[in-house]
């Protein structure tokens, strides 16, 4: 019997992927029309934070094929401490774990840089965003202990239409 499933693999991300996210961002936002502002989601990364990203070592992506179908991007915020930007999945590869895969590839360099934390942002109604990253362990941040890299985070989402009530910030800590 042969199989005609594509094999994924998590790399970081190559300057031959860079094309491909783009396209990825815009079909992964299809599944969150209901949940945030038309504007917001047809946002695409800019070129030259991808690049600065990739060059960084702060971009992966997954493959199947040779060919980029998810990525995750991580920010560095004003306090030096890592924050994921972005992770998305094209729908056609979605729920095969591509998602934990990514997570854990950025949980696994934040131990390697040594990083305390790792934080993000996202919608608490959408069952595939805030529990998503609980069961990876992740944690809501109060609003009375996050940094103050993270309230700009939070009111700079807000300047562009995502609502701060619907958000979380949320933070993982290596053990």
């Amino acid at each position: 019997m042969y199989s005609t499933a594509p094999l994924y693999a998590i790399l970081a991300a190559r300057p031959l992927d860079l094309a491909h996210l783009p396209g990825i961002e815009r079909r992964a936002a299809r599944l969150l029309e209901d949940h945030a502002p038309l504007s917001v989601l047809a946002e695409t990364t800019n070129d030259e934070d991808f690049r600065a990203a990739q060059v960084e070592g702060r971009l992966w992506v997954a493959v199947a094929g040779g060919e980029p179908v998810g990525f995750a991007l991580v920010e560095m915020l004003d306090d030096g401490l890592p924050h994921l930007e972005e992770i998305d999945v094209d729908p056609a590869h979605g729920r095969r774990g591509l998602g934990t895969l990514l997570v854990r590839a950025v949980c696994e360099w934040t131990v390697e840089r040594s990083y305390a934390e790792l934080t993000l942002t996202t919608q608490r109604a959408v069952p595939f965003n805030m529990p998503f990253y609980a069961k990876l362990g992740f944690a809501v941040v109060p609003d009375a202990e996050q940094r103050p890299a993270l309230v700009e985070v939070v009111r700079e989402e807000a300047s562009r239409g995502l609502h701060p009530a619907a958000r979380c910030v949320m933070r993982w800590r290596p053990r």
